[in-house]
């Protein structure tokens, strides 16, 4: 990486690459650290390495992070000879689900960092998946960014009006925007979100038309498309590997693999906001303690009797909460494991709230 030496270092003006998404708070982190190596920001991660871009039109850098808990969209310095990253800046936000892969089922996977907007993709050709879009609203919220529901493939249904009100039914003051990424249709109002060198993360299934998106959204045919299956629409994976992808107006894109399992982790009050039409009438019981079940003035059950919430929500919510419960339970029993053999805990970056 790039070294400003010297009196040179204190008179860098890197703000003025604010077009990477570099910030205030950055700078002040990244003066304050003893290092003379400049900033980058990561576009993607390749099994130990890292791409790091030092500006919006410079060639990616490529070191190593063995070690570093790095996403795509971090900010990192490298260490003096800038082949290997050094320290991970402060995030403002990360997108966080549990691994899902054999033997990490108790670990925390970092799908990007420092994002503004997380478009969660939907097709329109596909039954609506209430349950799948609670979960990934649980897990927006509580990345620190903005959740926005995108529903695909409008050039392949000729009434999308049942199924954007079905999902705004579960996504209560969430933005649900209509797109082609083959005819171009609300392609340009999903760009209208990354004004002002914003970042956004797309997260969806295989096969509901992220890449063809992708493509729309960059301007060309950056993504591999493919064809899903008549059974049951499911896609083969097209995008095999995160990454920061520029967009053509300014800010960024970071396009991920297809995700089939929505898996929790950690919440902070993602699930409140996530239901926050359950939790204003949970406020409105009778009983501060009231479980919803049979007790006398509990607004939720009234709410369902008079049919003005769908009872699958509450169940919905219920599970999500119990699962959240058994997974702090389970990262309590692991550190406790850990102090007690004395393994040394992996260092996490920080996230600012």
């Amino acid at each position: 990486m790039l070294k400003a030496v010297g009196r040179y270092r204190d008179a860098i003006d890197w703000s003025a690459d604010a077009n990477l998404g570099w910030s205030d708070a950055l700078e002040t982190e990244w003066r304050g650290l003893d290092t003379s190596v400049l900033p980058g920001r990561v576009s993607r991660l390749d099994r130990g390495w890292s791409s790091v871009l030092i500006g919006v039109d410079s060639e990616p850098i490529r070191m190593r992070n063995i070690g570093a808990d790095i996403a795509v969209g971090d900010f990192v310095v490298a260490d003096s000879d800038g082949e290997r990253v050094q320290n991970v800046l402060t995030r403002r936000s990360a997108f966080v689900r549990r691994a899902s892969f054999e033997g990490s089922r108790g670990e925390a996977h970092t799908i990007a960092a420092n994002i503004d907007v997380v478009m969660l993709i939907h097709a329109l050709t596909s039954p609506p998946k209430q349950r799948r879009l609670e979960r990934e609203l649980v897990l927006a919220w509580d990345s620190g960014a903005v959740p926005v529901v995108v529903l695909t493939k409008d050039d392949l249904v000729d009434d999308p009006a049942s199924m954007v009100a079905s999902l705004q039914d579960v996504a209560p003051d969430v933005d649900v925007c209509v797109a082609s990424g083959k005819t171009g249709t609300g392609v340009e109002r999903l760009r209208e979100y990354a004004a002002n060198n914003a970042t956004i993360a797309m997260l969806g299934a295989s096969g509901v038309g992220k890449s063809t998106l992708v493509n729309s959204l960059v301007g060309h045919g950056r993504q591999a498309t493919a064809e899903v299956r008549d059974g049951d629409q499911r896609g083969r994976h097209t995008t095999t590997a995160s990454e920061l992808v520029r967009l053509p107006a300014g800010g960024w894109l970071v396009d991920t693999p297809g995700v089939r399992a929505v898996s929790l982790w950690s919440s902070g009050h993602g699930i409140e906001r996530a239901f926050a039409d359950v939790f204003e009438l949970m406020d409105q019981c009778r009983f501060r303690d009231c479980k919803h079940d049979d007790e006398p003035g509990c607004a939720v059950r009234e709410a369902i009797a008079q049919g003005t919430l769908d009872p699958r929500r509450l169940d919905s919510m219920q599970r999500l909460v119990a699962e959240e419960a058994a997974l702090e339970a389970e990262q309590r029993a692991k550190e406790k494991a850990l102090d007690k053999r004395g393994v040394r805990r992996p260092k996490k970056s920080t996230q600012s709230p």
